[in-house]
């Protein structure tokens, strides 16, 4: 295993483009940050090949693989051309230009691409163990001990809003629910991308911490296990819960004003969805008090509608807090005068 990680290592520390040659549904679920996805094999081709290999064995499967590849050819070449010439003047060591290849255990498909890239005298690399080495390594990655500081405060203390100020000033810090796209509530997923599969946003959460001095504070927003359709690590949530916690304390006018700039954005038909997912919990007066509310545009009420629910959500959230600080942001600006406020409670 130790061996396969240096091959790792290794493989990363080279420039140039980064080809993943599985499968676009394989790509999807999981793939290494910053890689092209041009598949050798498009998804029905592969659950081909994968039957045959299991009901006619190996061999008949290879051959099956053939006749897709010789097909596939010219579509594959043109596209892998078209991705790479960008690259082409980023320096590497001796000043050569390699092009780093993987596919899912480091076997065939990536070693048929490379043999074909040194006909056309190119310096293929292979990652030897593929995505699934990779995958290891990036669980692995969240077992390390890290100093954790998880910043935490009622809906609207603008916790979000802290955590990019920190990675101005260039502390580190893990912006889940960004890696996530959803803000880990009912109106999280308003303006955000798609959310990543879970795997992949496991892998870029590892990226992050793999750039990280471990000994330093990592900084990260208190959140619940899942965020949206995605899940906190279990390792790195465990830690999150047994961090110290900064407590960010607002008056309920500056939270109402960081709602309201938050969501008063969004069409009036996305926040009234998405307050009737939430219609039981709300009861009847509060929610036909929001939907009315947001058609007349008065955010104030939308927002306050709303406050007492999370507030009471907010009861049942337990990470890091054992060890807790308070700070006090009543009134004041995010700029770089909290920065020395967060130093002097750690």
């Amino acid at each position: 295993m130790y061996f396969k990680r240096k091959e790792l290592e290794k493989f990363r520390s080279f420039k140039g483009p980064l080809i993943d040659v599985r499968s676009p549904s394989e790509y999807y679920k999981g793939h290494l940050p910053n890689s092209i996805n041009i598949p050798l094999f498009d998804n029905d081709e592969r659950s081909i090949i994968g039957t045959i290999y299991k009901k006619e064995g190996r061999k008949k499967a290879v051959i099956e693989g053939l006749k897709f590849f010789e097909k596939n050819l010219e579509l594959f070449l043109d596209n892998l051309f078209m991705n790479i010439e960008s690259y082409k003047t980023i320096p590497n060591k001796d000043n050569e230009f390699f092009i780093r290849i993987y596919c899912s255990r480091g076997g065939m498909r990536s070693q048929s691409i490379a043999w074909l890239l040194e006909k056309f005298n190119l310096n293929p690399i292979t990652l030897k163990g593929g995505y699934k080495i990779y995958r290891r390594w990036v669980l692995d990655s969240f077992t390390k001990k890290l100093n954790i500081v998880v910043i935490g405060g009622k809906t609207g203390t603008g916790k979000t809003r802290l955590l990019s100020l920190l990675e101005k000033y260039k502390y580190q810090t893990i912006d889940l629910e960004g890696f996530a796209c959803h803000r880990g509530s009912t109106f999280g997923g308003l303006g955000m991308k798609e959310q990543p599969s879970n795997e992949q946003f496991e892998n870029i959460i590892a990226e992050k911490l793999n750039s990280f001095k471990t000994s330093n504070n990592i900084f990260v927003e208190a959140e619940s296990a899942n965020i949206g359709k995605c899940k906190i690590p279990h390792e790195f949530f465990n830690q999150m819960k047994k961090s110290r916690r900064i407590e960010i304390l607002r008056s309920e006018s500056n939270r109402l004003e960081e709602l309201i700039d938050t969501y008063s954005v969004f069409k009036k038909e996305e926040l009234q969805e998405s307050v009737l997912r939430i219609k039981k919990r709300l009861g009847p007066q509060r929610t036909q008090v929001a939907l009315e509310s947001i058609n007349n545009e008065k955010w104030d009420l939308v927002c306050r509608s709303v406050l007492e629910y999370y507030d009471k959500c907010y009861e049942y959230e337990k990470v890091g807090k054992k060890n807790i600080k308070l700070l006090d942001l009543t009134d004041k600006k995010y700029d770089e005068n909290i920065i020395e406020l967060i130093n002097n409670v750690l």
